[in-house]
This record gives structure tokens, C-alpha cells and sequence, in this order.
């Protein structure tokens, strides 16, 4: 037997599953490599890729914003801050020279913690956003907010009796990580109504309360707002209510807040968990995350983002400066691009007109395909959309027939996934099944993004399939 068998592996391993890049996933990758030859005898020409929050990618397409990339192409090749003056606007290499007289060359380690200007300017970020002060110390410049929630799990899971608060739908990164390191998921179900997806207090508390009965320790409570994969937004009320029960309970508040700028109605309003905590002067420990790679810059690929400690003891945060010290430091790339977040172009600089133009043009469009495409899927027999105020995604219902369950369940498969599979081998559209985000028992959902163009196009497929699906097991 080989020494690197899986049977000779971290047995936890085996039990991390990851849903947005799973089975779905894989099988449209093979779909997309059948479809280069001529000869490919699929029923579709085209794969469309609804499975991930990933904006630049093939198909979604998503353009760039041009300053971001202006400043990194000029820090990439920093002679071009001199011969490109004819190419570049001056504020894109007035902030490259800036940039590079703090950092140097990209191809350096900066510090472990991320560089300290671009901390300051994260800092000052915070504070203009709710104003209240932000120690550029407790802030830890990471590779996607990702790398900064599995840094966070990986503390608080301090025994096999750990557990953390985690809603349901969830995004997979959550019970994944927990897998990885041994922790327990404690699941609080969101309420699903024609009015979005709500988060109640009672519910948390219940799942604290059953927790605590059951003999393990509630060490935090994530919160994804605005919502993924429901894209619902949490009131202000809601939020405060859920500081409370932190408190009371001593519990860790862990805000994914990715999707801040993504907010596609005019009645959802985004309000951080740190204006919240400082509003109620709350002393609950909380550790709060952004990205690059959402919003409207969509810089996946470059892995930037942060994570702001609030409440944390200095003890704390060194030992969490010790551990990512062990990385060395965050990508140079990403930290350029978290410093071309929080501090985009303002008016009167050369750039901010081209700036507000294409931030202006993905903000209508993803609010107009996402009102658009829970229209059409309410309007369909057998399937029921919440609305979408933020995030890049819908979660609709469906409420399938008793011969598909019947048939789901002989091939062995769950009703939602079997309806995904279906969807994607008869019209290249790959969703993920709501089983992989979890659900109440006996429902069926599917996540898709509300990122891709053509969007008509797309939806006819989608309800033709679906009309027809229902039609054959009625």
C-alpha cells in the first residue's frame, strides 16, 4: 500500500465537502472540453457557468474596473511610470509611485500582517464607512476574506466540543473548514418567506440552547450579510438584536461582509456589525471580513481582502500575527487591489469619471438581471424565488412532483440535485443544489448567479427545461 493512500490520510480530510466546485462543477468542466470538438453530440453549444460567484470568469465576463488594473500593471513594470505618462492618467501612477515607494518591488515579501500604509488606508476606509476609529494593528490583510475565515476557525475550535453558529442556507466554506478542523457546525435556520430569507434572533438562541444542552460550547456566530446564497440584507434592528444575544451568551461574532456593495434595491441598506457593536458601545468580540473579490471590483483571482479585529485582546491579535507569519505574507497582488477598493478615484481626479461610469453600469446590471430573473422564476409552476436585495445570487425553491422525488430518490440522489444534473446535461446551465448549502428537511433549492449576460437567453433555457421537466413527471 502506498504511503500516501487515503487511507494513511487525515481522516478529516474525507469529510470536507465543497459544493460550489463539486460534482456540478467537474461535470460541466468535462462538458466544456467536449464541446472544442465539432463532433461533441450534446444538446447545447455552450456551457453556462451560474455555480460560482466568479465575475471575470469565461462567460460571465465581467469587465475589470481600469484604474485598478492601471495601478497594478504600472507596479508590475514600474519603468512605466515614467515612459507610459502619454498611456496612463496621472492619478493612476501618482498612486503606483506612492504605492511603490511603501512596498518596493511586488516580487518582495511585505510584512506578514499586510503592508502597514495599505492597513492605515483600510483603516481610514472603516472609519469614513461608520464612523468610528479602526487600529490599523487589529486589521490582518489576507488572500480573500477566505484565508481570513479559516484563520478564525482554526482559533476557536480549541476542542473537539467546539462549535459554531453557522445559518442555513450556508456558504460551504463554513462547514468545510469546521470539517478540516474538527470543529461542530451548529446550524440556525433562516426563514424563507415571500419577503427574503429572515434571520431571527429566537432561532440562533435556540441553537445556542441546544447546544449548550448537548455539552458543546458555542464559541462564535458567522453571519453572512448581505446573505450568500440568498442575498437577503439584515435591518439594523436585526443586527442589534444579534449583538445581545452575543453578549449574552459570550460569543464570538464573525461578520462575512463580501457583499457590502452589493446592494440592488432601494429599501435594503448594508450597515456594518461594526458600527453596530460601536453604537451599542457592546464589548463582544468581533471579527469582521472584506474582499476584493466581490462587489463590483470582482478580482477573484487576485485573492485580496482583510479581516478588521474589534474587542480582541492584544494577546490575541499577536498570536494571530504569529500564525499568519507562518504564511510569510499575503499575496502582493491582492493587497494592491484591497488599497484600489478602499480608495477608489474621487471626483475631480482624472479618473473618477470612467471610474463611476463602469462601477455605475455592473451596479444596473446585476439589480435589473437579479429582479429580472426572480420574475421569470416565480412565474413558473412548481418553483417559488425570494427576493434578492444584495449579494450576486438567487436561492428559488422548488416544489417538485411525487414521481421526480420518486425518481431522485431510486438514483440515489436528493430532488435538488437530481434537478440540477438534469439541467445541466440537457442545457449546459451548471447551478449548485441547495443541498449543498444545507436546508430544512423535505425542501429542494438550487443556487445560481445573477452574474451572467444574456441573461433572456439563459432564463428561456431555464424554463423551457423546467416546464418540460415538470410536464414528464406529473
Amino acid at each position: 500500500m502506498s504511503s500516501f493512500a487515503p487511507s494513511t490520510l487525515n481522516p478529516r480530510i474525507k469529510n470536507v465537502q465543497y459544493a460550489v466546485r463539486g460534482e456540478l462543477a467537474i461535470k460541466s468542466e468535462k462538458y466544456r472540453d467536449m464541446l472544442k470538438n465539432s463532433d461533441h453530440g450534446l444538446p447545447f453549444d455552450k456551457v453556462i457557468t451560474a455555480n460560482i460567484g466568479n465575475p471575470q470568469q469565461k462567460g460571465l465576463d465581467q469587465p475589470p474596473l481600469t484604474f485598478g488594473r492601471q495601478v497594478a500593471s504600472l507596479l508590475e513594470y514600474p519603468p512605466l511610470m515614467e515612459s507610459g505618462k502619454n498611456i496612463f492618467p496621472s492619478d493612476a501612477i501618482a498612486r503606483a509611485k506612492e504605492l511603490y515607494t511603501e512596498i518596493g518591488s511586488i516580487g518582495a515579501y511585505t510584512h506578514s500582517q499586510g503592508v502597514p500604509f495599505i492597513r492605515k488606508n483600510v483603516a481610514k476606509f472603516i472609519e469614513q464607512r461608520d464612523g468610528y476609529p479602526s487600529d490599523p494593528n487589529h486589521i490582518f490583510l489576507t488572500a480573500g476574506a477566505s484565508a481570513g475565515v479559516n484563520l478564525l476557525i482554526n482559533f476557536l475550535i480549541s476542542d473537539d466540543k467546539s462549535g459554531i453558529l453557522i445559518p442555513i442556507p450556508q456558504y460551504p466554506l463554513y462547514t468545510a473548514t469546521l470539517a478540516q478542523y474538527g470543529g461542530i457546525p451548529l446550524p440556525y435556520y433562516l426563514e424563507e418567506t415571500e419577503r427574503g430569507w429572515g434571520t431571527s434572533t429566537e432561532e440562533v438562541e435556540r441553537a445556542v440552547k441546544k447546544a449548550i444542552d448537548e455539552g458543546v460550547k458555542p464559541k462564535a456566530l458567522a453571519i453572512i450579510n448581505p446573505g450568500n446564497p440568498v442575498g437577503s440584507v439584515l435591518t439594523y434592528e436585526e443586527q442589534a438584536s444579534l449583538v445581545k444575544l452575543c453578549e449574552k451568551y459570550d460569543i464570538v461574532l464573525l461578520a462575512d461582509e463580501v457583499y457590502q456593495s452589493n446592494i440592488h434595491t432601494d429599501d435594503a441598506k448594508f450597515t456594518s456589525f461594526k458600527k453596530v457593536v460601536c453604537d451599542l458601545q457592546s464589548n463582544v468580540a468581533l471579527i469582521s471580513f472584506h474582499s476584493i473579490s466581490k462587489g463590483v471590483t470582482g478580482e477573484c483571482g487576485r485573492r485580496g481582502g482583510y479581516f478588521e479585529c474589534v474587542n480582541v485582546p492584544d494577546e490575541t491579535v499577536a498570536l494571530l500575527y504569529k500564525m499568519v507569519s507562518v504564511g510569510l505574507c499575503p499575496a502582493v497582488g491582492g493587497q494592491i487591489g484591497v488599497d484600489c477598493m478602499v480608495r477608489p478615484p474621487v471626483e475631480g481626479e482624472e479618473s473618477y469619471g470612467l471610474w463611476k461610469k463602469e462601477t455605475d453600469t455592473i451596479h444596473k446590471a446585476l439589480a435589473e438581471r437579479t429582479l429580472f430573473m426572480a420574475q421569470r422564476l416565480n412565474s413558473l409552476p412548481g418553483m417559488s424565488c425570494a427576493p434578492s436585495p444584495g449579494a450576486l445570487y438567487l436561492f428559488p425553491r422548488l416544489h417538485l412532483p411525487e414521481k421526480a422525488l420518486a425518481a431522485a430518490k431510486e438514483a440515489g440522489r436528493t430532488p435538488d440535485n437530481f434537478y440540477a444534473i438534469a439541467l445541466l446535461d440537457q442545457t449546459g446551465i451548471c447551478v449548485v443544489s441547495g443541498d449543498g448549502f444545507g436546508q430544512k428537511d423535505g425542501q429542494a433549492h438550487f443556487r445560481l448567479t445573477c452574474l451572467c449576460a444574456g441573461v433572456e437567453a439563459y432564463v428561456d433555457k431555464l424554463e423551457k427545461f423546467h416546464r418540460e421537466f415538470m410536464k414528464k413527471y406529473e
